[in-house]
Protein backbone atom coordinates (compact mmCIF):
# COMPACT_ATOMS: atom_id res chain seq x y z
CA UNK A 1 0.00 0.00 0.00
CA UNK A 2 1.29 3.40 -0.98
CA UNK A 3 1.11 6.32 0.60
CA UNK A 4 -1.87 8.02 -1.25
CA UNK A 5 -3.81 4.66 -0.85
CA UNK A 6 -3.38 4.94 2.36
CA UNK A 7 -4.23 8.07 3.25
CA UNK A 8 -7.35 7.60 1.50
CA UNK A 9 -8.03 5.01 4.22
CA UNK A 10 -7.28 7.21 6.91
CA UNK A 11 -8.81 10.70 6.15
CA UNK A 12 -12.17 9.80 8.46
CA UNK A 13 -10.09 8.93 11.46
CA UNK A 14 -10.76 12.61 13.30
CA UNK A 15 -14.38 12.24 12.07
CA UNK A 16 -14.51 9.00 14.25
CA UNK A 17 -12.49 10.40 17.06
CA UNK A 18 -15.22 13.88 17.44
CA UNK A 19 -17.70 11.54 17.09
CA UNK A 20 -17.11 9.31 20.22
CA UNK A 21 -16.87 12.46 22.01
CA UNK A 22 -19.68 14.20 21.23
CA UNK A 23 -23.29 13.30 22.97
CA UNK A 24 -25.78 15.92 21.37
CA UNK A 25 -27.58 14.35 19.31
CA UNK A 26 -27.90 17.30 16.29
CA UNK A 27 -24.18 17.07 16.26
CA UNK A 28 -23.84 13.27 16.01
CA UNK A 29 -26.44 13.35 13.13
CA UNK A 30 -24.27 16.58 11.48
CA UNK A 31 -21.26 14.11 11.77
CA UNK A 32 -22.77 11.22 10.34
CA UNK A 33 -23.85 12.86 7.54
CA UNK A 34 -20.74 14.82 6.89
CA UNK A 35 -18.66 11.08 7.41
CA UNK A 36 -20.90 9.25 5.21
CA UNK A 37 -21.43 12.53 2.50
CA UNK A 38 -17.10 11.71 1.95
CA UNK A 39 -17.60 8.27 1.10
CA UNK A 40 -20.44 8.70 -0.83
CA UNK A 41 -18.59 11.31 -2.73
CA UNK A 42 -15.35 9.23 -3.09
CA UNK A 43 -17.18 6.03 -4.41
CA UNK A 44 -18.68 8.54 -6.78
CA UNK A 45 -22.36 7.76 -5.58
CA UNK A 46 -23.89 11.66 -6.03
CA UNK A 47 -26.88 10.83 -6.42
CA UNK A 48 -26.81 9.67 -3.01
CA UNK A 49 -25.78 13.04 -1.56
CA UNK A 50 -28.07 15.33 -3.01
CA UNK A 51 -31.53 12.73 -1.40
CA UNK A 52 -33.95 14.81 0.49
CA UNK A 53 -33.12 13.01 3.56
CA UNK A 54 -28.73 13.78 2.82
CA UNK A 55 -29.35 17.53 1.67
CA UNK A 56 -31.46 20.67 1.84
CA UNK A 57 -33.77 21.63 -1.75
CA UNK A 58 -31.39 24.28 -2.42
CA UNK A 59 -27.55 23.96 -1.69
CA UNK A 60 -24.92 26.61 -1.99
CA UNK A 61 -21.76 25.97 -2.75
CA UNK A 62 -19.02 28.56 -2.58
CA UNK A 63 -15.36 26.95 -4.08
CA UNK A 64 -12.28 29.03 -3.79
CA UNK A 65 -9.65 26.73 -5.80
CA UNK A 66 -6.73 27.49 -8.08
CA UNK A 67 -7.15 31.02 -9.75
CA UNK A 68 -11.00 30.71 -9.89
CA UNK A 69 -13.86 31.15 -7.10
CA UNK A 70 -17.01 29.79 -8.28
CA UNK A 71 -20.96 29.76 -6.66
CA UNK A 72 -22.67 27.02 -7.08
CA UNK A 73 -26.43 26.53 -6.25
CA UNK A 74 -29.10 23.69 -6.81
CA UNK A 75 -28.66 19.83 -6.06
CA UNK A 76 -28.25 20.01 -10.47
CA UNK A 77 -25.23 22.50 -10.01
CA UNK A 78 -24.13 20.22 -6.81
CA UNK A 79 -24.23 16.72 -9.37
CA UNK A 80 -22.82 18.77 -11.88
CA UNK A 81 -19.77 19.75 -10.13
CA UNK A 82 -18.83 16.55 -8.71
CA UNK A 83 -19.09 15.04 -12.48
CA UNK A 84 -16.46 17.65 -13.54
CA UNK A 85 -13.99 16.39 -10.70
CA UNK A 86 -14.84 12.10 -10.91
CA UNK A 87 -11.29 11.60 -12.20
CA UNK A 88 -9.59 13.51 -9.86
CA UNK A 89 -8.22 11.63 -6.88
CA UNK A 90 -9.17 13.87 -3.81
CA UNK A 91 -8.44 13.23 0.13
CA UNK A 92 -7.40 15.14 3.12
CA UNK A 93 -5.61 15.23 6.27
CA UNK A 94 -4.32 16.67 9.27
CA UNK A 95 -8.29 17.93 10.06
CA UNK A 96 -8.70 20.60 13.17
CA UNK A 97 -12.52 19.07 13.45
CA UNK A 98 -15.13 21.06 15.11
CA UNK A 99 -18.90 20.70 15.05
CA UNK A 100 -21.87 23.11 16.45
CA UNK A 101 -25.89 23.52 15.61
CA UNK A 102 -25.27 25.37 12.58
CA UNK A 103 -23.00 22.41 11.26
CA UNK A 104 -19.39 21.74 10.74
CA UNK A 105 -15.89 23.82 10.08
CA UNK A 106 -12.87 21.79 9.84
CA UNK A 107 -9.14 23.41 8.61
CA UNK A 108 -7.68 20.48 6.66
CA UNK A 109 -5.04 19.73 3.82
CA UNK A 110 -6.71 18.91 0.87
CA UNK A 111 -5.03 16.75 -1.48
CA UNK A 112 -5.20 16.45 -5.42
CA UNK A 113 -3.42 14.07 -7.69
CA UNK A 114 -4.71 15.33 -10.65
CA UNK A 115 -2.93 15.51 -14.46
CA UNK A 116 -1.56 18.75 -15.16
CA UNK A 117 -3.80 19.63 -17.80
CA UNK A 118 -6.80 19.35 -15.32
CA UNK A 119 -4.80 21.26 -12.83
CA UNK A 120 -4.56 24.03 -15.21
CA UNK A 121 -8.26 24.26 -16.06
CA UNK A 122 -8.70 25.38 -12.92
CA UNK A 123 -5.82 28.10 -12.77
CA UNK A 124 -2.70 25.89 -11.02
CA UNK A 125 0.26 26.36 -12.67
CA UNK A 126 2.21 22.93 -13.63
CA UNK A 127 5.23 22.79 -15.93
CA UNK A 128 3.63 19.47 -18.15
CA UNK A 129 0.10 19.04 -19.36
CA UNK A 130 0.71 15.60 -19.65
CA UNK A 131 2.27 15.22 -16.19
CA UNK A 132 1.06 14.12 -12.97
CA UNK A 133 0.85 15.94 -9.99
CA UNK A 134 0.07 16.09 -6.05
CA UNK A 135 -1.77 19.36 -5.33
CA UNK A 136 -1.94 20.15 -1.34
CA UNK A 137 -2.83 23.01 0.69
CA UNK A 138 -4.53 24.43 3.87
CA UNK A 139 -8.45 24.99 3.55
CA UNK A 140 -10.82 25.80 5.44
CA UNK A 141 -13.92 23.66 5.07
CA UNK A 142 -17.22 25.28 6.06
CA UNK A 143 -20.15 22.96 5.72
CA UNK A 144 -23.85 24.76 7.17
CA UNK A 145 -26.56 22.05 7.77
CA UNK A 146 -30.05 23.00 8.61
CA UNK A 147 -32.03 21.47 12.11
CA UNK A 148 -32.24 18.24 10.22
CA UNK A 149 -28.98 16.99 10.05
CA UNK A 150 -28.83 18.14 6.25
CA UNK A 151 -26.63 19.73 4.39
CA UNK A 152 -26.85 23.51 3.07
CA UNK A 153 -24.08 23.84 1.29
CA UNK A 154 -20.15 23.66 1.42
CA UNK A 155 -17.99 26.59 1.59
CA UNK A 156 -14.46 25.72 0.54
CA UNK A 157 -11.86 28.50 0.75
CA UNK A 158 -7.87 27.61 0.13
CA UNK A 159 -4.94 29.33 2.18
CA UNK A 160 -2.81 30.13 -1.32
CA UNK A 161 0.29 30.82 0.60
CA UNK A 162 0.60 27.00 1.51
CA UNK A 163 0.34 25.77 -2.11
CA UNK A 164 2.52 22.75 -2.92
CA UNK A 165 2.92 20.87 -6.17
CA UNK A 166 5.18 18.35 -6.67
CA UNK A 167 5.63 15.69 -9.86
CA UNK A 168 4.74 12.71 -9.02
CA UNK A 169 5.67 9.24 -10.91
CA UNK A 170 2.90 7.31 -12.57
CA UNK A 171 3.99 3.98 -10.57
CA UNK A 172 3.44 5.68 -7.54
CA UNK A 173 0.00 6.97 -8.48
CA UNK A 174 -3.26 5.53 -6.85
CA UNK A 175 -6.28 5.16 -9.91
CA UNK A 176 -9.79 6.88 -9.44
CA UNK A 177 -10.73 3.33 -9.74
CA UNK A 178 -9.03 2.37 -6.57
CA UNK A 179 -10.10 5.63 -4.45
CA UNK A 180 -13.21 4.57 -5.06
CA UNK A 181 -13.21 0.89 -4.32
CA UNK A 182 -11.77 2.46 -0.72
CA UNK A 183 -14.90 4.50 -0.12
CA UNK A 184 -16.86 2.00 -0.75
CA UNK A 185 -15.33 -0.59 1.57
CA UNK A 186 -15.38 1.81 4.26
CA UNK A 187 -19.04 3.11 3.66
CA UNK A 188 -20.08 -0.75 4.08
CA UNK A 189 -18.27 -0.98 7.80
CA UNK A 190 -19.99 2.54 8.40
CA UNK A 191 -23.42 0.91 7.72
CA UNK A 192 -22.68 -2.04 9.02
CA UNK A 193 -21.42 -0.50 12.55
CA UNK A 194 -23.96 2.24 12.89
CA UNK A 195 -27.26 0.11 11.44
CA UNK A 196 -29.94 1.80 7.99
CA UNK A 197 -30.44 5.49 8.01
CA UNK A 198 -27.94 6.28 10.67
CA UNK A 199 -27.44 9.77 9.22
CA UNK A 200 -31.03 10.88 9.77
CA UNK A 201 -31.91 12.75 12.48
CA UNK A 202 -34.43 12.06 14.64
CA UNK A 203 -35.45 14.38 17.53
Amino acid sequence: MNRFEQAVYECMRPTARLLERTTDALHRAILLNFWRHVHLEGAGEYEKITTPDMMVDRPVYRVAWGARAAVIEGKAGVLSFYNSVAETVLWHSDDRLAVADWGICDEITFHQLARGADLAAVGYKVERSDGLYHVSSRQAFIWPYDERARLAGEHLYEDKTSLRIEEVAPAEAITPARVREIHREQLAKLEARMGPRFWVFEK
